[in-house]
C-alpha cells in the first residue's frame, strides 16, 4: 500500500508555501589551487618543505555518508510540483494549491505561475485548453528532493536536459459555465511544474488526471502524486512502464547515444500488461507538420532565423497555438542545441514584461509567444513577428501566410504573416514542399509528414554543423603529445578565417543540395548565442577528454623509476597533484574508466609507502 505523504495544503496557507526543489546545476568540478605543478628545480629537500608543501595544500574532499531516500524523491524526479490555479471574484486569478505541501515557491513564482495558468486575452470559448509555458526561477539554487549528481543530463541529449534556471508549465485549463459560481463560469487550471522538458508525455499525463481531478478535487490529486512517487526514474536509453489512474504510459527516455533521427527503440514487455499500456511513441516530439502548416513554405526561413538566435514574436489566437509553434521552433535545430531564451507563452503581467517592451535596447535573444492583441502595440520594434491563426487541419495544403514588410504591422486586426526584412542567406527547397503536396495529396497520416519535415530539418542541421565539428577535433593535440609528466597540452584556438578556408573542400555543399550564401551565414552564425553554446560544451568535452588521455598516461608510465632522482618535496608534490586530479575525474565524472582511476590510487599508495613515515602519516590523514 502507498504510505500516506502528509497533508495538502490548505488554501488559506498556500501563500505560505515557498521555494524548495529547484535541480542544482552540475557540480563544478574539483577545488580550485591547491598543490599544482611546482616551477623551477626541486628546491631543498626533505620533510620539513614537504611538510610546507602539505600545509599550503587544502585538505582533501571527505565522501558525504550516503543518505537514506528522501521522501518525494521520485516524485521529483519527474515534477517539482503540482499547483492549482483558480479565479477569485475579488482576486483575480489565485493559487488554490500547491502540491506536496512542504514545496516552496517564491511570491515571484507563484504569481507568474497564476497569470501563465490562464489565457491572457478574451476568450468566449468554453471547454478545456491546454498549452505549456516556461518561467525564469526566481529563488536561487535550492536543494531538491531529488538527488542527481548530474548523471541524467549527461546521459541525456543536450535538447532534453534538465533545466537549472527555469521550470516548464503544463497546463489543463477548464472554463464551463456554473450557475452555482458568482461569475457564472468555473473556471480552474491543473498545472504540472517541471525542470523536464518532456511536453508530450506530460500533456498526456494531464488528460488522464486533469477530468478526474475536476471531478473529484484534492483527494484524486494526493492519489496520483502518490503513484508518480512510485514511479523509477527517468534514465536516458530506457523504456519506462509508468501507472497512473488504472493506466500505464509507457515512454523511451532517448540516450545521447541514440543516432539521430532514428525512430524510438521498439516498445517492449507489452505483453505481461493488461490492460495494453498507452504507448507514446515520444516524450517530447510535437506533431511539426500540424504546427508549421501554415508556414510550410517559409521554413527555411524560420530554421536560419532559429539558427542565428534571432528575437521572434509569434502572435497566435490561443495559449495552444502560441506554446506549439514556440516549441516546435526551438526544435527545429536539433541535435543543435537552441541556446537562446524561450517563452512558450508570455503574458502582459510577466516579470520581464518592461525588459521584453523597451525601446532603449535591442529585442534580447528569445522567441517569445503571445495571444494578447495589445503586444501588436508594444513589440512593434521586434525585427521578426510571427503572426499565425488557429491550426485546423484540413485535407488540402494550409493557406500559406505570406512575407510582408513591419511597417504594415500597425493595426489590431493584423492578418497572418511573417513581417521581417529578413534575407534569407540559402534558397528555399522545392523539393521539400513538393514532397509535403504529394503527401496531402495521398492522404498521408500526419505522423508521416511530420517525419519528413524532422528529417529534412535534421539533415539541414547536420550540413551545417558537421563542418565545425570536423574542424573542431582538428584543434585537438595529437594523443603522442601527451606525456605523464607535464600538464596535458591545450587545445588549439578557434580561428573563423581558419576555419572559412576549410569550407571550399569540405563545407556543406557536400551533404546539402542547397545552394546559397553558405559563407555569409556562418558568419552571423559566429555572432550567435548558439555558437558561444556549440562551442562551450565542445571545448568542455575536449578539455575532459584530454584530462582523462593524461590520467591515462600516468597509468602507463613507471612510477617508481621517475622517483629514483626526486627530493621529497617533490613525491609529496605529485601526491597532491594525482590526489586532485582524482577527485577532479570523480567529481566531473571524466570519460576514464574505473580501472584506470583505481590504479591511479594504487600508485598514490606506493608513492606514499616510499616516504618517512612521518609523512606518510601527515598524507594518509590528509
Amino acid at each position: 500500500m502507498t504510505p500516506h505523504r502528509g497533508p495538502l495544503c490548505a488554501p488559506g496557507a498556500v501563500s505560505m508555501v515557498g521555494a524548495v526543489g529547484a535541480v542544482p546545476p552540475g557540480r563544478r568540478g574539483a577545488r580550485r589551487g591547491g598543490a599544482g605543478p611546482r616551477r623551477g628545480g626541486p628546491g631543498p629537500g626533505g620533510a620539513g618543505a614537504a611538510m610546507d608543501a602539505l600545509c599550503r595544500a587544502e585538505p582533501r574532499p571527505r565522501r558525504p555518508a550516503a543518505a537514506s531516500p528522501l521522501p518525494w524523491a521520485r516524485f521529483s524526479a519527474w515534477l517539482d510540483c503540482v499547483c492549482v490555479v483558480t479565479f477569485d471574484l475579488e482576486l483575480g486569478q489565485a493559487m488554490e494549491l500547491v502540491y506536496p505541501y512542504d514545496f516552496r515557491l517564491t511570491e515571484k513564482e507563484k504569481t507568474s505561475i497564476c497569470y501563465l495558468s490562464f489565457p491572457d486575452s478574451y476568450s468566449g470559448g468554453l471547454g478545456d485548453t491546454q498549452f505549456s509555458f516556461r518561467l525564469r526561477q526566481s529563488g536561487g539554487q535550492r536543494t531538491t528532493h531529488y538527488e542527481d549528481d548530474g548523471e541524467y543530463n549527461r546521459e541525456a541529449p543536450l535538447t532534453l536536459q534538465r533545466e537549472s534556471a527555469h521550470y516548464f508549465g503544463y497546463v489543463y485549463f477548464r472554463q464551463v459555465k456554473d450557475s452555482s459560481m458568482k461569475r457564472g463560469y468555473f473556471q480552474k487550471s491543473l498545472v504540472l511544474v517541471s525542470c523536464l522538458p518532456y511536453v508530450n508525455l506530460f500533456q498526456s499525463l494531464l488528460q488522464l488526471i486533469a477530468p478526474e481531478y475536476f471531478d473529484k478535487l484534492e483527494p484524486c490529486l494526493e492519489a496520483v502524486c502518490n503513484e508518480i512517487d512510485q514511479w523509477p526514474p527517468p534514465v536516458p536509453g530506457q523504456t519506462l512502464n509508468l501507472p497512473v489512474m488504472g493506466v500505464v504510459i509507457q515512454v523511451r527516455i532517448p540516450s545521447r547515444v541514440d543516432k539521430p533521427g532514428s525512430s524510438p527503440v521498439k516498445q517492449f514487455n507489452q505483453e505481461n500488461l493488461l490492460p495494453a499500456p498507452l504507448v507514446l511513441p515520444s516524450i517530447h516530439e510535437l506533431d511539426l507538420f500540424r504546427c508549421f502548416q501554415p508556414v510550410l513554405i517559409h521554413i527555411q526561413m524560420l530554421w536560419e532565423l532559429m539558427l542565428l538566435g534571432e528575437p521572434i514574436v509569434v502572435m497566435a489566437p490561443s495559449p495552444t497555438v502560441s506554446s506549439e509553434m514556440v516549441l516546435a521552433l526551438t526544435s527545429c535545430l536539433a541535435p543543435l542545441r537552441y541556446c537562446c531564451d524561450y517563452r512558450p507563452y508570455f503574458t502582459i503581467h510577466d516579470s520581464e514584461f518592461k525588459e521584453y517592451t523597451t525601446r532603449t535596447q535591442a529585442p534580447p535573444n528569445i522567441v517569445v509567444g503571445v495571444t494578447n492583441p495589445f503586444f501588436i502595440k508594444t513589440l512593434q520594434h521586434w525585427p521578426h513577428i510571427l503572426r499565425v491563426g488557429e491550426l485546423r487541419m484540413s485535407g488540402d495544403l494550409p493557406k500559406q501566410i505570406k512575407v510582408k514588410k513591419l511597417a504594415k504591422l500597425k493595426t489590431l486586426d493584423t492578418k497572418p504573416g511573417i513581417y521581417t526584412s529578413y534575407k534569407t542567406f540559402l534558397h528555399k527547397d522545392k523539393t521539400l514542399i513538393k514532397r509535403l503536396l504529394k503527401g496531402i495529396q495521398r492522404k498521408r497520416p500526419s505522423e508521416v509528414q511530420s517525419a519528413l519535415l524532422r528529417r529534412h530539418l535534421l539533415e539541414l542541421t547536420q550540413s551545417f554543423i558537421i563542418p565545425l565539428e570536423h574542424y573542431i577535433a582538428s584543434l585537438m593535440p595529437l594523443q603522442r603529445a601527451i606525456t605523464p609528466w607535464k600538464n596535458p597540452p591545450q587545445i588549439r584556438p578557434f580561428c573563423q578565417e581558419d576555419f572559412m578556408k576549410t569550407l571550399e573542400h569540405a563545407g556543406p555543399q557536400l551533404t546539402c543540395v542547397l545552394k546559397g550564401d553558405w559563407l555569409g551565414l556562418y558568419r552571423r552564425f559566429f555572432k550567435s548565442p548558439n555558437f558561444d553554446g556549440w562551442y562551450r560544451q565542445r571545448h568542455k568535452e575536449m578539455t575532459q577528454k584530454l584530462e582523462a588521455l593524461h590520467l591515462e598516461a600516468i597509468c602507463e608510465a613507471n612510477i617508481v623509476a621517475w622517483m629514483k632522482d626526486k627530493s621529497e618535496v617533490e613525491i609529496v608534490d605529485l601526491v597532491l597533484k594525482l590526489r586532485e586530479k582524482l577527485v577532479r575525474a570523480r567529481c566531473q565524472h571524466l570519460p576514464v574508466k574505473e580501472e584506470t582511476l583505481q590504479r591511479v590510487g594504487l600508485y598514490i599508495d606506493t608513492i606514499i609507502g616510499s616516504l618517512p613515515e612521518d609523512l606518510q602519516t601527515v598524507l594518509h590523514h590528509h
